[in-house]
């Protein structure tokens, strides 16, 4: 397992715990991946956001998934003012339709990643510049 996982970093750590939640997965789920938040999160590695993606894009069941991109975004476009991202989740569920929570999860991700960058938001060619308050943006994170 470690020489698959080598790439990634923390390799080591990281293949002791896909090993440990592989265990628990046959011996506590049948060898199952469970279907709720509460038992994805009991798995070693596994936080709320790898449980969210995994309950959106496998189950079809919505999460609001909070990365270092969404926490950003949500700030900057004025949907909360909160860092931790279980507080920005759960107002982030608040204001946005659960249908469309896993959806634009994807879209905010990309758009961070792509347009509104950590360190150089391109706000010139934004394709959501008329919604920003410009709230947070450059260097107040």
């Amino acid at each position: 397992v470690e020489k698959l996982v080598k790439s990634t970093g923390f390799y080591k750590n990281k293949a002791k715990g896909l090993v440990e939640s592989a265990k628990l997965l046959v011996s506590k789920h049948g060898g199952e991946v469970p279907r709720t938040l509460d038992e994805l999160v009991a798995l070693r590695g596994v936080g709320r956001k790898t449980a969210n993606v995994v309950l959106g894009n496998v189950f079809d069941t919505p999460g609001f998934v909070v990365d270092t991109h969404i926490g950003r975004l949500s700030r900057r476009l004025g949907f909360t003012r909160e860092t931790d991202p279980v507080k920005v989740e759960h107002e982030m569920m608040e204001v946005v339709p659960r249908e469309a929570w896993v959806d634009l999860g994807h879209l905010m991700i990309a758009h961070g990643r792509a347009r509104c960058t950590a360190r150089k938001p391109d706000c010139d060619d934004c394709e959501v510049e008329d919604l920003c308050p410009r709230i947070g943006v450059v260097g107040t994170e």
